[in-house]
């Protein structure tokens, strides 16, 4: 297993990944924009015109890799807009991880598959820390 940080900008994704590679040499080694994706938001995900905005990004800095969207593009960042992305080898492990982890907490996306992954979903813990467990493809 390992985790690795997921931040959600709100819309400043592009801002944000600029600054970072300025203040500290960040490098984007993977970008997909919602208009890319192969399927549509959901309606309401995000709003209208915020087609271009960033869906995923991976970013290196140095040795250190975290990964980046603007989210749901609802206006400011308040830096509760972070997850723990938990990659974990299948279904079963991505079952167990899901449950043990929302327990007292609450689903945002339930597991299931997706275009990107077998098996992923979202969930906030009791503490409030947001998850995303996922099965690699």
């Amino acid at each position: 297993m390992r985790i690795e940080p997921y931040l959600f900008f709100e819309g400043r994704c592009d801002e944000a990944l600029a600054f970072y590679a300025e203040a500290v040499g960040a490098q984007v080694t993977m970008l997909m924009r919602y208009s890319d994706s192969p399927e549509p938001p959901a309606p309401g995900m995000i709003p209208s015109g915020s087609e271009d905005k960033v869906m995923h990004a991976n970013v290196r800095v140095g040795d250190t890799a975290f990964m980046a969207s603007d989210g749901n593009c609802r206006g400011e960042p308040d830096f509760r807009g972070f997850s723990l992305s938990l990659t974990v080898a299948d279904e079963a492990e991505a079952k167990r991880a899901f449950a043990a982890l929302g327990e007292g907490g609450q689903v945002l996306m339930p597991l299931g598959k997706t275009f990107f992954s077998p098996c992923f979903g979202m969930l906030t813990d009791r503490f409030g820390v947001g998850w995303m467990v996922i099965v690699p493809a």
